[in-house]
């Protein structure tokens, strides 16, 4: 390898390394868990000296240094973390972590400097705090994270993208599909009206019915525990025992844990239901009509960019012309988006949803033509 592909890699090594420290100083300031705060800063901290190790090696080539700041993505997760929590953004955090874990495998000079152990330490950690993996953290982290709800019930920023993405393509092809077959400009208005509100109706019945059927089966569950706990006490304090020894604690230290938990019910209950059945008893997945409403908003979002231009009074081929230019920068902005959980490059990803939402709007646009033609 040149020595020129050397200054590239590591300039994006570094690039990397500054991304991540700004968003963990954004999660640790943002954090209202003290405890959790502190994790994020020093995962920050981790991140500045890798930076600094890349920075040495560049300097070490004779090249210059460049003033980076964090790009898009990082600032838009920032954003969305300081507005809806880091709840929100940390399943989007722990898919990057577990893309980049493996990164510097395969580089010598990271692999000499210690840098794959710790990133992977780091994608373990956050898994941890994503709730997947809850077993992956050892007794001295887990002292940290103690008590923190880590019941996600999913990941709330990809839905959103892809609830959008859902109402945007399925009216566009409604609406190209209508307009292919020349129906008047009212018509076509209220067709895509009509399919707006079917469709995020539709969306918003489903996501209500899944949250239900959740919120059911979980009650089940804390049922059937509280009846095993009354019934069988010693069982479930060994249940209890061995939780904390797969997270790392000693027995000794996971025993008395447990017999600290099993002296008030209550505790026990709460514990045994979220460190063995993964559920918040006071979430149970969610309100299913806060999820119902959620659904049938973000469906509605991008259904209504096709019909912008038709409810304006725009006719004919401007009409078609509008509404394909507004969807398409909708397309190419949720395409983009979705670099978030991908890592991608947004040009690319753009570009690839650009494209398939406008092959779907010509599929239904050349259906709609051929049927036009063929009823008159």
């Amino acid at each position: 390898m040149s020595q020129a592909d050397d200054k590239n890699r590591y300039r994006a090594n570094l690039k990397g390394e500054v991304d991540s420290a700004a968003l963990y100083r954004t999660l640790a300031a943002v954090e209202k868990n003290p405890q959790l705060a502190e994790v994020y800063k020093k995962l920050a901290a981790v991140e500045d000296s890798h930076a600094e190790f890349w920075k040495r090696r560049l300097l070490k080539l004779g090249a210059t240094v460049p003033h980076l700041a964090p790009d898009f993505r990082a600032r838009l997760l920032g954003w969305l973390a300081r507005r809806f929590g880091p709840d929100f953004v940390l399943p989007t955090v722990n898919t990057l972590e577990q893309i980049d874990s493996g990164q510097y495998d395969k580089q010598p000079e990271a692999v000499e400097g210690g840098l794959p152990a710790v990133e992977r330490s780091h994608a373990r950690i956050i898994a941890a705090l994503a709730g997947n993996q809850p077993q992956a953290l050892g007794g001295g982290v887990l002292a940290r994270l103690e008590g923190r709800h880590r019941g996600m019930g999913g990941n709330a920023l990809r839905a959103a993208v892809l609830g959008a993405n859902d109402g945007l393509v399925s009216n566009l092809s409604l609406v190209m599909g209508v307009a292919g077959a020349a129906l008047s400009p009212h018509a076509i208005l209220v067709t895509g009206l009509a399919g707006l509100l079917a469709g995020a109706c539709s969306m918003a019945m489903g996501e209500w019915i899944s949250v239900s059927t959740a919120r059911e089966s979980y009650e089940r569950q804390i049922h059937a525990e509280s009846v095993e706990l009354d019934e069988v006490p010693d069982e479930e304090k060994e249940e209890l025992v061995l939780i904390y020894q797969s997270k790392g604690l000693g027995e000794e230290q996971a025993r008395a844990l447990a017999d600290t938990l099993m002296a008030n019910r209550a505790t026990a209950l709460d514990t045994l239901t979220r460190e063995e059945l993964g559920i918040d008893p006071e979430e149970l997945g969610g309100s299913p009509w806060t999820a119902a409403a959620a659904s049938f908003g973000l469906f509605s979002a991008g259904a209504i960019f096709p019909v912008v231009p038709y409810a304006a009074g725009l006719t004919g081929d401007g009409a078609v012309e509008a509404s394909l230019a507004l969807c398409g920068l909708a397309l190419f902005a949720i395409g983009a988006a979705t670099t978030l959980f991908t890592g991608r490059g947004a040009l690319v990803s753009g570009l690839r949803q650009l494209a398939f939402g406008f092959a779907a709007a010509a599929i239904t646009f050349g259906l709609g033509k051929l049927i036009g033609v063929s009823l008159s």
